[in-house]
């Protein structure tokens, strides 16, 4: 299992995940809360959120990013046209980044990675181009790096993201249909060369029909450890 190194990572159901560095950091990635039904009853997100990181455009991963950050003030970090449209929406702080960037905040290093899947924004009438979809490298200073594949199927080219950040721990989606599924899942980690896996995107809608187990089956032999909390729990 990875040594997360102080980290904390609170998985909040479907792709939101809150992680708390040991500097004190606070990111929010993908805030979809008040239409999530995997959100955990009673929650109340820390009063502190420096960054936002938006994986894609579809409404489950950015419903509550307007409100959010403006609410605390938060920088959000994505691909240029999200951010854009971010923008339009009222947010202050934006970092609109493209594919193979980095960008430094306090103790963290956050790179955008290429992700497989679709970022059409409901814009009511009409569906606006976020950009590309993307995942995240998060590299904490003397801590742990992780990887949040935001929407994806599995690629071969995970192998570069291993190659170039060496991630330790990655917070995969499972639940099939919209993304790979726990097959994909599993070969994507191993692909990842990652220790840990906190499975996301699965079982919020009844079409999300991967699941933990199947994971951790798809996994028998890789020594890679499956950690499958509930939304509101947190490793450390």
């Amino acid at each position: 299992m990875a040594d997360l190194k102080g980290t904390t990572v609170t998985w909040l159901g479907h792709a939101t995940v809150h992680i708390a560095t040991a500097k004190g950091t606070s990111i929010l990635i993908d805030p979809f809360i008040e239409q999530n039904p995997k959100f955990p009853k009673g929650y109340k997100l820390p009063e502190k959120i420096d960054l936002i990181l938006a994986t894609h455009g579809h409404g489950d991963h950015v419903a509550d990013l307007v409100h959010v950050a403006t609410t605390h003030g938060s920088t959000v970090v994505g691909m240029v046209e999200l951010m854009g449209w971010a923008q339009s929406k009222g947010v202050k702080k934006t970092v609109g980044m493209n594919l193979g960037g980095s960008w430094k905040h306090e103790d963290v290093t956050i790179s955008l990675v290429e992700a497989k899947h679709s970022s059409g924004i409901d814009g009511g009438s009409q569906i606006i181009y976020g950009g590309e979809p993307a995942g995240f490298v998060i590299t904490v200073d003397n801590g742990p790096v992780l990887y949040h594949a935001g929407d994806t199927s599995v690629f071969l080219d995970m192998q570069l993201i291993r190659d170039l950040y060496q991630p330790q721990f990655a917070m995969l989606p499972i639940g099939d249909h919209y993304t790979m599924g726990p097959r994909g899942a599993a070969l994507a980690a191993k692909y990842l060369g990652v220790t840990t896996v906190l499975p996301i995107h699965y079982g919020t809608f009844p079409v999300l029909t991967g699941t933990p187990e199947e994971f951790v089956k798809s996994l028998e032999g890789s020594g890679i450890t499956v950690k499958a909390i509930s939304p509101g729990e947190s490793l450390r």
